[in-house]
């Protein structure tokens, strides 16, 4: 069976590579959210005639979700001819910006070298479609199977997912009794299980001023020299700081294994974009994004602290310096056991097509594991698909055809364990005793 499984997915490999492009074709570009709707539409109208049921759930009133930019998840789910456990693979449609740089058609799944190319290529529609013909395949072999298959496309992860994952989650699409293991085809190397991810906490600090003529900027008090201030405490102060905390947590790539902290915007004064010159003003007002990410090891109180402790001593020692603080988004650290039922499931996939023991690792960045582990109190989840991680979000991004092909044989291997090995199997149910909260 899983060598008829295998040569099933390698028979689907043009199927595999137009369904790739498809996927890539839609500019689902978030923020602001846009082709949500039809990516998701595609994605159910091609599984629903394989003979799945479908139900597309709107993230209503999630950040972002608008009447012009709705928030449209799709869930599809294929019933076998009997009572069992429910393996589900959820992929995020949404890609980021495009980004100067590129060589080729953002939006135009050009192949070469063997690869397919494309924003959201690697990061992560490659793995999407890989997850779809694993499963295509698993079900024209094993048609008989007991249990469920899953297939979702959810929206927003590049954002937090509020609006896709832990929308869903919230309502027990990823809860046992309705799921039992969920893989999450992020590209993070074929050969690799990513057991969770870093943890992350968005800020929004804010210094205030006094505005006054530009040219007597001694009336005024400037935001952005207040700013600047503590600009340079976290250069002399926090950055040493946090390159001396190191993780247990099988992080990739190496670099990430140490707390820390992105500057993800600054802006103060007047609003840009305006043609001509600026008029003459000191700044009044002046805001930053801080995107830092920690270690397990490390509590959120205790990250929170030391930007506090920095900002309050400014409050104290600097004239005039006042801030305000506020949270954006808090994620703790999350890492699944690697004796998970579905973490071996893919290890054993992984040696049966790569010839190689799994490695396992830990994202830098957060992805919907989140969600389902702390939302939806699923353990057994783990990340796994095709493409590398240091393509995400780079010009010219693509992930390779080989890789898809093996990828999707080890999902298709990995689905076909967690459905047939009793010890993989949880107390029988059926669609009917799912319950949404």
């Amino acid at each position: 069976m899983r060598r008829e499984l295998t040569q099933r997915v390698e028979s689907k490999l043009q199927d595999l590579i137009a369904l790739t492009q498809d996927l890539i074709a839609f500019p689902t570009i978030n923020p602001p959210g846009e082709a949500y709707q039809p990516c998701a539409q595609y994605i159910g109208q091609r599984l629903s005639r394989k003979g799945f049921s479908v139900e597309y759930v709107r993230g209503e009133r999630a950040p972002g979700d608008t009447d012009k930019y709705p928030r449209i998840n799709v869930i599809c789910r294929y019933e076998g001819k009997g009572p069992g456990p429910c393996v589900h693979f959820n992929s995020h449609i949404d890609v980021v910006e495009v980004g100067h740089g590129w060589t080729v058609d953002p939006f135009g799944g050009e192949i070469k070298d063997g690869k397919i190319f494309g924003r959201g290529s690697c990061d992560m529609k490659g793995g999407l479609a890989a997850s779809i013909i694993a499963v295509e395949a698993l079900i024209e072999c094993y048609p008989d199977f007991c249990g469920a298959l899953e297939i979702s496309g959810t929206v927003d992860e590049e954002s937090g997912g509020l609006g896709g994952v832990a929308y869903l989650a919230e309502r027990g699409y990823f809860s046992k009794p309705r799921v039992d293991h969920v893989i999450i085809p992020e590209p993070l190397h074929k050969d690799q299980i990513c057991l969770g991810h870093r943890g992350v906490w968005w800020s929004e600090i804010e210094t205030r001023g006094s505005i006054a003529h530009g040219s007597m900027p001694f009336l005024g008090d400037s935001a952005i020299r207040h700013m600047s201030a503590f600009l340079s405490v976290l250069e002399d102060e926090l950055y040493p700081a946090l390159s001396k905390k190191q993780t247990q947590m099988p992080v990739i790539p190496p670099g990430a294994r140490s707390s820390t902290l992105n500057i993800n915007s600054l802006h103060g004064g007047q609003e840009e974009g305006h043609a001509g010159l600026p008029s003459a003003c000191v700044a009044d007002s002046c805001r930053i994004i801080l995107d830092r990410r920690f270690l397990i090891e490390e509590s959120l109180e205790e990250v929170k602290a030391e930007v506090v402790e920095i900002l309050e001593k400014l409050r104290k020692t600097r004239r005039n310096f006042e801030y305000e603080l506020k949270d954006l988004l808090e994620v703790l650290p999350v890492m699944a056991e690697k004796d998970s039922a579905v973490a071996q499931a893919v290890a054993q996939g992984i040696k049966a097509v790569l010839h190689k023991d799994a490695s396992y690792v830990v994202s830098p960045g957060t992805y919907d594991q989140k969600h389902i582990t702390r939302l939806g109190h699923l353990q057994d989840c783990i990340a796994y698909g095709p493409g590398i991680l240091e393509m995400a979000h780079r010009p010219d991004e693509f992930v390779g055809i080989e890789d898809l092909v093996d990828s999707a044989k080890v999902m298709a291997l990995a689905a076909y364990s967690l459905l047939t090995e009793p010890d993989a199997m949880p107390v029988k149910r059926t669609l009917s005793d799912h319950v949404h909260s």
